[in-house]
């Protein structure tokens, strides 16, 4: 029975990929028939366009998203959608910023990692709010997420420029690579891409929450009170208390996800215009895609960095900026519908199921 969903699950991804893709090729060949062969194929190779260094790059991009949809897939897991991972994301992401340009008593040597746990307890801190009100108010959580991203948003934008703004640019400072998250070898390995040991922290996170969700007590009541928490409640548990730490979980991968982002050393800058983080809502994709399995958001987030790095190598075929960015949506889009191909096929196996018995 566990083999037959994970085929099932791995089917329905499949299909929604090809869906994507084939709905991505046929936007190409609008724009272009002479080259939409040309182009896609570059599209398609885009983790290996450029040898090993293609690969790295999929690796750097797939960090932060991989943090949004984990934090989007852990919430989730727990009974909770949180929407809202690019508010603490952004909140993560600052916060990192705030701490390598200020905190300079501290080593270099560390102070990444204190910046990465500053950004996580950042977005921890955000989530926690949504969390209460949905725990002690019964406040739709989706609602009060969508508030916090805006309030987010708007408070970073504030702080950027009260504290840290580079005028020059009209955006954020930027982390030092002295205080950067270091690489260990990867740079040179990857021949010079932007990759760093944090896509190991990324996936270690990922394999932390599956462990915890799945192998300890804590997570199993967490997931309890997800599917029934009144009957969780009769049974014992402290059903408020596990959505606001549920919350806090999520809410710190988002983090993290932000400070990742912004502490890779790559010149990375918040923006002052008054735009929601895009990594935090593509973690939603990506979670669907993984169908909300820590594990499977690995994959899925690699996936997507392989797709989006493949639509930036398409501008050497000069197709327009935007309309790269519409077929690597259509892909994403086209991939978060795995949930829904998937009910379509167990829905084709019952019946073939109860024919047979028949």
């Amino acid at each position: 029975m566990k083999n037959k969903n994970l085929i099932i699950a791995l089917t329905s991804s499949l299909v929604a990929i090809v869906i994507g893709l084939i709905i991505g090729f046929i936007v190409v060949y609008l724009t272009d028939s002479s080259i939409a062969v040309d182009a896609y194929t570059v599209l398609l190779s885009g983790g290996f366009y450029k040898g090993i260094k293609s690969t790295g790059e999929v690796l750097f991009y797939a960090m932060p998203v991989m943090m949004t949809g984990l934090s989007v897939a852990f919430a989730f897991k727990c009974g909770v959608f949180n929407i809202g991972t690019p508010g603490q994301y952004i909140l993560g992401a600052f916060t990192s910023i705030f701490v390598c340009t200020y905190c300079d008593f501290i080593p270099s040597s560390v102070l990444w990692l204190v910046a990465l746990i500053a950004g996580g307890i950042a977005g921890a801190i955000w989530a926690i709010i949504p969390g209460i009100l949905k725990a002690f108010r019964n406040v739709n959580v989706v609602i009060s997420c969508i508030m916090m991203n805006y309030i987010g948003m708007l408070l970073v934008i504030k702080w950027v420029k009260q504290y840290i703004y580079n005028s020059t640019g009209a955006t954020s400072l930027t982390v030092s690579s002295a205080n950067a998250v270091p690489s260990f070898g990867l740079y040179d390995f990857f021949n010079r891409s932007n990759v760093n040991i944090g896509i190991f922290i990324a996936i270690g996170l990922c394999i932390l929450a599956y462990f915890i969700l799945n192998k300890t007590t804590f997570g199993f009541e967490l997931k309890a009170v997800g599917y029934n928490s009144e009957a969780s409640r009769y049974a014992g548990m402290d059903d408020k208390k596990c959505i606001i730490i549920s919350m806090m979980i999520a809410g710190f991968f988002a983090g993290i996800g932000g400070a990742l982002a912004y502490t890779a050393g790559t010149g990375k800058s918040i923006s002052t215009s008054e735009v929601l983080a895009a990594d935090g809502f593509t973690g939603i994709s990506i979670a669907l895609l993984g169908f909300n399995n820590p594990l499977g958001v690995i994959c899925a987030a690699l996936f997507i960095s392989y797709i989006e790095l493949g639509g930036y190598y398409m501008q050497a075929y000069n197709i327009p900026v935007e309309i790269i960015d519409v077929i690597v949506a259509c892909i994403i889009y086209c991939s978060a519908f795995s949930f829904f191909i998937r009910k379509i096929i167990e829905s084709f196996f019952e019946k073939i199921g109860k024919g047979g018995k028949e």
